[in-house]
């Protein structure tokens, strides 16, 4: 039998029906698909418009969207230096084993160190003992003190609209 190619490789504005269908995927599989109101034009506009917000990478098993690794720019303000956050990092399960995920999630390091990045950080739900366990094993470690905080809807928008400082 022949082992199946895998390739990584830049999204273009052409996938963005794929990623958005590998965002749903996600989604299912997180059982988060009530929190997706993301549409092909969101993507295009903030992955390949004027401004991009993110960039894309796109997995493929011989030729076919199998996953993605989705990321932006951050910046630590103690190593002043740039660093990447990956926002999505996704295998569909018919094509997990096969060391996709692993590629996706070194291709975006790589892009880190070319970029001259002091951190390459993700979050990873307490659940999800799988995905611990992969990125353990290929050296990133749970921060313990750390805990990510979230503003969106209402507070957002009632925070936001406030006199800042007051």
């Amino acid at each position: 039998m022949t082992a199946p190619l895998l390739t990584v490789r830049p999204a273009t504005e052409a996938d963005a029906p794929t990623i958005l269908a590998l965002i749903r995927d996600l989604a299912e599989y997180e059982k988060l698909s009530h929190e997706v109101v993301v549409t092909e034009e969101n993507l295009r506009r903030d992955l390949f418009g004027p401004r991009p917000w993110a960039e894309a990478l796109i997995g493929e098993v011989n030729g076919e969207a199998a996953g993605f690794a989705l990321f932006f720019p951050t910046y630590s303000t103690f190593a002043g230096s740039p660093c990447l956050y990956l926002e999505d990092l996704f295998v569909r399960p018919a094509f997990r084993k096969l060391g996709l995920g692993r590629r996706l999630l070194q291709a975006v390091a790589q892009v880190a160190v070319e970029r001259g990045c002091a951190r390459y950080e993700w979050s990873v739900l307490d659940w999800n003992a799988p995905a611990i366990a992969f990125y353990e094993s290929v050296g990133a470690r749970m921060s313990p003190d750390w805990r990510r905080m979230r503003m969106e809807g209402a507070s957002l928008e009632r925070f936001g609209a406030g006199p800042a400082g007051a």
